[in-house]
């Protein structure tokens, strides 16, 4: 629906108003509810909200039936927005299709269409079977967006990936020296531990472990408990034990994709603090094969990830073809001579200059800039 606010009719209006909800309820459980996506429902008798969900962490129950329950007998002949098209198979719960049609719900509006194979159209034409009236693709962008890890798990057997750089003014990640250099403020620091907040995982390569040791959680306040599973990797297992990493292993998911050349005791010492390592293929350098890590994420569930692993990784993982999203959050300073570590490799640069992406957002961070691009 692009037609100008103008232009609206009041169902229209009304229903890019209640998918709006739909959404922000959606946002709510990112990064809690893998492997299922996080899906808001909202169900509205007349022009009164009557109930309104979202997945639960863990992925079970659905929105759907949870808003249904809360709207009880006033669904009756109602309108139920779902952010993407309800299930129609048999899992540890009966299909939402059958839940929507048994509380006599009249109208069923959708962001997208469910690409999951065992979905891809089944749940609409199932409610329409009913009698049901369906429209979908009602603020179709933003759904896709919202549901993108979910949208790439089950299309291409991978997490979708949201890679975050910062830079100086003249485009440096950090001086040659190897010395740390704070980049950006305390709003765009909050800002990446909301991403982080809304990831299944954050992921870095063990250059930045070492050089940085990051705790790699949620600081902010009340949010903590959002901290997503850590991923590291690794190739020959030389995550230090002393790392935040390894000492918060039994407190925070951890977990190091290695090779095959990884030393066994290295191993025994990593599972002793909690750690969790899975070995998986190397490529002709005899580095992770990023191809085959994410598929390893990917059947274990991961939907979404974020990573923070540095211009190296960032783009090896651009040169990969596994980049969705990227936000570069330049600062208010220079690094300034010669010799800096540039932010943006040759990959992830050509991509950004060549059209690969396109500009979705730029906001103002305090003194900082970030604009997030999204592979076309």
């Amino acid at each position: 629906m692009s037609a100008s606010p103008l232009s609206l009719s009041p169902q229209q209006a009304a229903d890019l108003r209640h998918m709006r909800l739909a959404l922000a309820l959606g946002r709510r459980h990112l990064g809690r509810t893998w492997p299922n996506p996080s899906v808001g429902a909202v169900v509205v008798a007349g022009d009164t909200v009557v109930g309104q969900a979202v997945t639960a962490p863990g992925g079970r129950p659905h929105g759907e039936p949870v808003a249904l329950a809360m709207a009880g007998a006033a669904a009756r002949g109602a309108t139920l927005y779902v952010t993407l098209e309800p299930c129609s198979h048999h899992g540890r719960t009966p299909p939402c299709v059958e839940a929507i049609a048994a509380a006599g719900i009249a109208r069923v509006v959708t962001g997208i269409e469910d690409p999951d194979p065992r979905v891809a159209g089944r749940g609409h034409a199932y409610l329409r079977a009913q009698g049901i009236a369906v429209e979908t693709g009602i603020l179709a962008e933003e759904a896709a967006r919202d549901h993108i890890g979910h949208v790439t798990r089950v299309t291409q057997g991978r997490p979708s990936l949201h890679l975050k750089l910062a830079r100086t003014q003249d485009g440096f990640a950090a001086p040659g020296n190897g010395e740390r250099l704070r980049i950006t403020g305390p709003i765009a620091d909050g800002a990446v531990h909301l991403w982080r907040a809304h990831a299944d995982a954050i992921m870095i390569g063990i250059g930045t472990a070492r050089a940085d040791d990051p705790a790699l959680t949620v600081r902010l306040p009340g949010l903590s408990a959002r901290s997503p599973m850590r991923i590291v990797l690794d190739s020959t297992l030389r995550l230090n034990p002393s790392s935040h990493l390894v000492r918060g292993a039994h407190d925070v998911p951890t977990l190091v994709l290695t090779t095959r050349k990884a030393p066994a005791h290295a191993k025994r010492m990593l599972a002793s603090f909690g750690v969790e390592v899975v070995t998986v293929d190397a490529d002709g350098s005899g580095r992770i094969d990023l191809a085959a890590a994410f598929r390893t994420l990917g059947e274990r569930g991961l939907t979404r990830l974020c990573s923070e692993g540095g211009p190296a990784l960032a783009d090896a993982l651009c040169a990969a073809g596994l980049v969705d999203h990227c936000t570069l959050i330049t600062g208010p300073r220079a690094l300034g001579g010669e010799g800096g570590l540039p932010a943006l490799g040759p990959h992830l640069d050509r991509a950004l200059r060549e059209g690969a992406f396109r500009a979705v957002e730029t906001r103002a961070l305090g003194p900082d800039r970030a604009v997030t691009y999204e592979r076309i």
